[in-house]
């Protein structure tokens, strides 16, 4: 069964490109457009998609809004950011809300279809360029800012840190280690947990900012 994608873009062209070219891929079924933010809420009401190509900046409803409002509303649907050039403070306001990775509005084919399949996996995929930007953004809560003698990760836990920040997928570290991959995730959880945060990105920004890990 192919993948569900949303996208949500106020430009046509941009949603009639990308459904072309997701269309060419048996694994992704592009299942509705939206023009704005508050189209797309009124869409996923009625339907569930795998997967939600979103645009930051529209009329009626940013993205950033629609993502906020689907935190509220408990949405484990992953978010991708579609942006241009340019717009780092917003990608970063919106990966601080949980958003899986962002794309270029002109992504080659590969990376369109690298960066859908990590957010459906849940992983999240950043540019170490990006991540270092997330990390001096003022924009992060006061809570990413724990202490790493407060935080009291096991030595397990800081290499499945170190091998997120390098952009393993959770298989990729369940193998290294010898565990299952459900046991890569409750490591995950434990970690988040001690960190005070609520996603992958959050936690290794912690990690670098303190210079646990380096990229």
């Amino acid at each position: 069964m192919s993948n569900k994608v949303l996208i949500v873009d106020d430009h046509l062209v941009v949603r009639e490109g990308l459904k072309l070219i997701i269309e060419t891929n048996e694994s992704f079924h592009v299942i509705g457009e939206a023009e704005n933010g508050a189209a797309a809420l009124e869409f996923i009401e009625n339907n569930q998609p795998d997967v939600i190509l979103m645009d930051l900046n529209m009329p009626i409803m940013s993205g950033l809004d629609t993502i906020k409002t689907l935190n509220d509303r408990k949405s484990s649907i992953p978010i991708i950011i579609l942006t241009t050039y340019n717009e780092d403070e917003l990608i970063i306001r919106g990966l601080a809300l949980g958003a899986k990775g962002y794309l270029l509005k002109d992504t080659s084919r590969e990376e369109l279809f690298r960066t859908i399949e990590s957010a459906i996996r849940g992983e999240t995929l950043l540019q170490p360029e990006m991540m270092a930007k997330l990390i001096r953004s003022k924009e992060k809560k006061s809570t990413v800012r724990a202490s790493f003698e407060s935080s009291n990760l096991t030595e397990k836990e800081l290499f499945i840190l170190k091998a997120a920040a390098k952009g393993y997928r959770n298989k990729d570290i369940a193998f290294d280690l010898g565990i299952a991959e459900r046991t890569v995730k409750a490591h995950l959880t434990n970690i988040y947990n001690k960190l005070a945060v609520n996603t992958r990105t959050e936690a290794v920004a912690v990690a670098l900012e303190r210079a646990w890990i380096h990229l």
